[in-house]
């Protein structure tokens, strides 16, 4: 009774909003005015928002942006259906079809017992089903190159081609580090040595991977950890009557391993 009442609720406020959302297209000249194209760029704001929640932790503010990105789901179906184009309700069913057919361990016979089972799974299905002509297919080429290289090593490792161990990976990381620092110390041109660090960064997020950690999410955090020890620094320095400007390295460090004992 209770889980009836809950899925009651919940179509409750999704009827809600798709009526909200009817009437402020037909009476709101800001919401008529939205396209496709003007919608676009305010949801990857969106994201980044609800990415920011995330990484802080702030779940009332995490509910607050996920709101706001089911109301760009609801405006694009909105729009939609205006073109005749799909409406809500084959978003929806899509998505629950493709949820069911990526899940043959729940909906069929298919046997996975861990997640990178269920993870290799997903891959084949995409291959087999979906009409991806590539393993690397529906990579945005607009996504942050950090993220883009750990999704492609994701998904070439769902039909096999990933190395056995961590020691692997971290041996490929010193074997890189060692071909930048040949091609740096040889004057190697701009464009090799780009080449190379582009090398390092690859096989580095490759470890991270093995690691169970996101690098776009680690070198947020140390952005962040970075920003917040800096600003102390200089309030403390600012206290004192300094400026930064008129410090030297060796005292500005002094400043910075104060902030990091108060951080």
């Amino acid at each position: 009774m209770e889980q009836t009442d809950k899925y009651a609720e919940a179509l409750a406020g999704f009827r809600r909003l798709l009526e909200i959302m009817d009437e402020l297209r037909e009476k709101c000249p800001w919401d008529r005015a939205q396209t496709f194209d003007t919608l676009r760029n305010l949801t990857v704001e969106e994201t980044f928002e609800l990415a920011d929640a995330i990484i802080e932790k702030d779940y009332n503010d995490m509910c607050k942006e996920l709101g706001d990105l089911m109301l760009h789901i609801v405006f694009y179906s909105k729009v939609a259906s205006e073109q005749n184009l799909f409406e809500v309700k084959d978003v929806l069913n899509q998505l629950c079809e493709k949820l069911i057919r990526r899940h043959p361990h729940i909906y069929g016979e298919v046997k996975a017992d861990s997640a990178d089972q269920v993870h290799d799974n997903w891959e084949k299905i995409k291959l087999q089903t979906e009409g991806n002509r590539s393993v690397l297919g529906g990579i945005p080429s607009g996504m942050p190159a950090i993220t883009k290289a750990y999704r492609i090593q994701d998904k070439v490792s769902g039909v096999g081609f990933d190395w056995d161990n961590c020691d692997q990976v971290w041996d490929k990381v010193q074997e890189e580090l060692g071909e930048l620092q040949e091609e740096v110390r040889n004057g190697g041109s701009h464009d090799r040595v780009e080449e190379e660090f582009g090398d390092v960064l690859f096989s580095l997020i490759n470890y991270a991977r093995f690691l169970d950690v996101h690098p776009e999410d680690a070198l947020e955090k140390t952005n962040r950890r970075f920003m917040h020890r800096f600003q102390l620094l200089e309030q403390m320095a600012k206290a004192d009557g300094r400026q930064l400007t008129d410090m030297t390295l060796a005292e500005m460090d002094e400043y910075w391993e104060r902030a990091k004992n108060r951080l």
